[in-house]
């Protein structure tokens, strides 16, 4: 017997940072598909990142709203074409907002979600611990995965290492955390290649994470 056939129950990962299984049922990660394929398209569309370093991120990524760059935001895709960030859709904040709703019970920030941040991850792909401290506000983070699954490593706000908390994360979940877990470290060590739903139609894995930037214009 699958255990597909037995629900993932929600799950309190820390405090402020929920795991809701299966959020997204498959015709809604096919609307979020299409609209990630066409935000992917150029201009300011799919690039791989540089560090200050000289390394390369081995994810793929996309802004809407504004463009993130290590370790700030623009208006511009200044570390590739120059091209103008696409737009933040007001429907992606409803949804953001909705999210909120549904992790913690109570009504999302009254700042409106306004950025958000697409990352690809082809087979062997992964992402460093790293915190998501850019933004000049503590409305909580939100993030869908679609496609492959993955394991998402939640960690702690003082330190890269232990204690942190291993969860898989599967297409159409939804991962939100705010409060004391804001600042947590976090990071993908591992996809799992080939577990997306065949349906869906994507190989490899996209995680779209939507933020408030707090940022005045």
């Amino acid at each position: 017997m699958s255990e597909e056939l037995f629900p993932r129950p929600v799950a309190e990962i820390a405090p402020g940072a929920v795991h809701l299984p299966g959020r997204l049922d498959l015709d809604a990660q096919r609307r979020l598909l299409d609209a990630c394929r066409a935000w992917a398209r150029p201009p300011a569309g799919l690039r791989t990142v540089r560090m200050p370093s000289g390394g390369e991120m081995s994810v793929r990524s996309v802004g809407l709203g504004r463009h993130w760059f290590p370790y700030g935001y623009a208006r511009t895709v200044v570390d590739g074409d120059g091209a103008p960030v696409k737009p933040f859709p007001d429907w992606l904040g409803e949804l953001a907002a909705q999210s909120v709703e549904a992790a913690f019970g109570e009504p999302g920030p009254a700042a409106p979600y306004d950025i958000a941040l697409i990352n690809f991850y082809a087979g062997g792909a992964r992402m460093g611990q790293h915190r998501d401290s850019d933004e000049r506000s503590e409305a909580p983070v939100v993030s869908f995965s679609l496609g492959d699954s993955c394991v998402f490593r939640f960690g702690n706000t003082e330190t890269r290492g232990r204690p942190w908390t291993d969860v898989e994360l599967r297409s159409g979940d939804l991962f939100v955390f705010g409060g004391p877990s804001r600042l947590a470290y976090h990071g993908v060590p591992r996809t799992l290649p080939g577990t997306a739903p065949p349906a869906l139609g994507l190989t490899g894995r996209l995680n779209i994470t939507l933020r408030v930037s707090g940022l005045a214009d």
